[in-house]
């Protein structure tokens, strides 16, 4: 690890700095080609590291967006692991709703979510006990001329007392290889990935879940960031639980405290736009109709597809599977509407012959409920595809049988 707090050191010298504008856009194929020209004039753990951190910064982007991650510094686990800026603008966006102006930011990581909170002007004391990670978070606080609003210490989160501030925010690691929001084995190599596969129970997180919901309990205000995949009987009676979705990606689910205990509810960006439980019985199983609707994951994993089924006058093809199906279209955010003109029982050859009638060359397929791999079933009825159509293909259930349906996105 002393090796590694070496290298990023060097990278925040004035030579470690205008190395790294040189090789900011370098070609991920060309790294051999470059770092052997620049150890002519360079040490070599700073040329690698250099090079390592601007193919860092170039995966960023999709996170951070090219203005911040071009200054920013990462880790290849701070890359996979941190939350998307637009999520972190969200959640501290809700914090400041809540009036807090304080916030103690426990396994921060490389500092995406305090960067956030003090972007929305609250005060951040943010907490990671692998030094690597801290030093890579304050190196990003001071690079966004946020330091007089992130306070960065390397410590045990659990042995911190975050009483003097507003809220506690939490985010556990959820894969092997990190603990207490520590990244044990970090390299600085651009190439890595992150270490360790991802922890489905909540006791597992590091720290427990346990414990940050003990921690949350004791603050006026909290916020969990929880894996998407959490069981809704694992969600503690005391707090609200909110699944988050980006461009239609689930990102997370958290769980707020000092709100409304009990409250589910999905919210989609950009918006926000926010779908809250409202107690409804599972929604009747009926016929298809002219319009299938595909709920937004995050309303699938909070358990409020009946909300939108309600909203839509709609139903379900299946009692077990998430399509809602209705006769009119009306504008919803909160599911993807297509437009169905063809139901045939499961058939590759029958649907290859109307793919060929209807002149489709370019075939979406979508399943649930279904066995059949998509890739699979485009081979079988588009082997050559030439046609100047496109249309979408759900493969499901429709009363339990399987069944085909033809369509395209509804205008």
């Amino acid at each position: 690890m002393n090796d590694h707090l070496h290298a990023f050191a060097s990278l925040l010298t004035p030579e470690g700095r205008a190395l790294l504008d040189e090789v900011r856009d370098t070609d991920p194929a060309d790294e051999l080609a470059v770092a052997t020209r620049l150890r002519c004039r360079h040490p070599a753990e700073l040329v690698s590291a250099a090079l390592g951190q601007a193919l860092l910064r170039q995966r960023a982007v999709a996170k951070f967006g090219a203005e911040d991650a071009g200054r920013m510094f990462f880790t290849p686990n701070g890359v996979e692991q941190s939350t998307r800026a637009s999520v972190a603008a969200y959640r501290a966006h809700r914090f400041r709703e809540l009036g807090v102006t304080s916030v103690a930011d426990l396994c921060c990581g490389i500092g995406g979510d305090a960067i956030a909170l003090a972007r929305a002007g609250i005060r951040v004391l943010a907490v990671d006990r692998d030094p690597l990670t801290v030093a890579t978070a304050r190196a990003n606080a001071e690079a966004l001329g946020l330091a007089d609003l992130i306070e960065v210490r390397e410590a045990d989160v659990t042995e911190v007392d975050p009483s003097p501030y507003d809220a506690v925010f939490v985010d556990p690691a959820r894969r092997g290889g990190r603990q207490g929001g520590a990244v044990r084995s970090t390299s600085m190599r651009g190439g890595g990935r992150a270490t360790g596969g991802r922890i489905f129970d909540p006791e597992a997180y590091s720290p427990p879940l346990s414990w940050a919901v003990g921690t949350a309990l004791k603050a006026p205000h909290a916020a969990l960031k929880v894996a998407p995949g959490i069981p809704h009987e694992a969600l503690p009676p005391q707090a609200e639980a909110e699944w988050i979705s980006n461009g239609g990606e689930v990102k997370e689910a958290v769980l707020w405290f000092g709100t409304e205990p009990g409250l589910v509810r999905a919210t989609l960006l950009p918006g926000p736009h926010t779908l809250r439980a409202r107690g409804l019985p599972d929604p009747r199983v009926r016929t298809p109709g002219r319009y299938l609707y595909e709920p937004d994951g995050a309303v699938i994993r909070a358990h409020l597809v009946a909300e939108v089924a309600a909203d839509l006058d709609g139903g379900l093809l299946d009692p077990s599977i998430a399509y809602v199906t209705a006769d009119e279209l009306r504008p919803t955010p909160y599911a993807t509407a297509y437009e169905i003109d063809a139901r045939l029982p499961f058939n590759a050859k029958k649907l290859k012959a109307l793919l060929r009638e209807r002149e489709v060359g370019t075939l979406t397929v979508k399943k649930r409920g279904s066995a059949v791999e998509p890739e699979e079933l485009r081979r079988k009825v588009l082997p050559k595809p030439h046609g100047r159509n496109t249309a979408t293909v759900f493969l499901t259930r429709v009363a339990g049988a399987p069944t085909m349906l033809l369509g395209r996105p509804a205008r």
